[in-house]
């Protein structure tokens, strides 16, 4: 069944943020949006609001005469930035016991990041993986590029094991010039060699963030009766009594995202920890924010 991942009201909601053009790969990481690529001559990509700071020179004039508003006529590799979404859609990533999956909330972040990117002309596209790669969208400029977006997101399946590494080198044969790659998983399978290749991909001129998106129970634990828990990616079962563990666990949990947190720094990529419990557009806007 086809999840859902964006609605009208969400898109409405996220214009309402008034975000001045930049600060969407701002928010993500610094000094990554002025871009070297200028006056190439290539396949038309799409129209955008004209923004004090802009060159006159690249008014479409006759775009304002026939709509009375200034807008800027960009071509493909006239947009900013390429940004490469990857997002994990590996068996850990269907758990949800109260509500929204962890897939469902990283695949709403990445296409509201998306949305955000393609409207202020930058190009985005996207990568589904678990152990093997999924499926892959070539970054595009385009507004009509966000539905074919959405649209893979709401029927890409889950399950297995997953492999970001093996998506991050993926990405790294495929972008020709410097991109935002963005990574979406609650990175359970975390692999040390991801921040070696965050590095190869730093010297390249590409930048790397990761979102980890957890669910409130893995960050709170709140079980108190005898629980069956499984493994979603083997399907191992243990039953145990977490009022013994729980203490345990949360020191754990801990240990392990500030661990991650700091291997990932080390390797000059921006972390975000996030809980599904929070409003997309409210985690959007602290993200742009600055905050981890």
């Amino acid at each position: 069944m086809a999840r859902q991942i964006i609605d009208q009201a969400l898109l409405t909601r996220l214009a309402g943020l008034n975000l001045p053009v930049g600060q969407v790969v701002e928010g993500v990481l610094t000094g990554m949006h002025k871009s070297p690529h200028h006056g190439a001559s290539v396949e038309f990509a799409q129209h955008r609001e004209y923004v004090p700071g802009d060159e006159i020179r690249h008014i479409d004039w006759k775009a304002y005469g026939r709509s009375d508003r200034y807008s800027i006529k960009q071509y493909e590799d006239e947009t900013n930035l390429r940004a490469y979404l990857l997002v994990d859609t590996s068996g850990s990533m269907d758990y949800g016991r109260r509500g929204i999956t962890k897939l469902e909330y990283a695949a709403q972040l990445a296409a509201a990041l998306a949305w955000l990117l393609l409207r202020q002309g930058d190009a985005a596209g996207l990568l589904t993986f678990g152990e093997r790669l999924g499926h892959f969208l070539p970054p595009r400029a385009r507004g009509d590029h966000f539905w074919r977006i959405a649209s893979l997101l709401e029927a890409e399946p889950v399950g297995g094991a997953t492999n970001v590494v093996g998506a991050l080198q993926h990405v790294a044969e495929v972008a020709g010039r410097r991109s935002l790659i963005l990574v979406f998983s609650d990175c359970f399978d975390f692999d040390p060699k991801l921040a070696a290749v965050a590095r190869q991909l730093r010297r390249r001129g590409h930048r790397v963030a990761v979102f980890q998106v957890l669910d409130p129970d893995e960050l709170e634990f709140p079980f108190d009766e005898l629980t069956l828990f499984e493994d979603m990616e083997t399907d191992e079962r243990l039953l145990a009594d977490p009022r013994g563990m729980r203490e345990q666990y949360l020191l754990e949990i801990k240990a392990f995202c500030e661990s991650l947190r700091r291997d990932l720094l080390e390797g000059d990529v921006a972390c975000h920890r996030l809980s599904t419990g929070e409003p997309i557009e409210r985690a959007v806007l602290r993200i742009l924010q600055g905050a981890p």
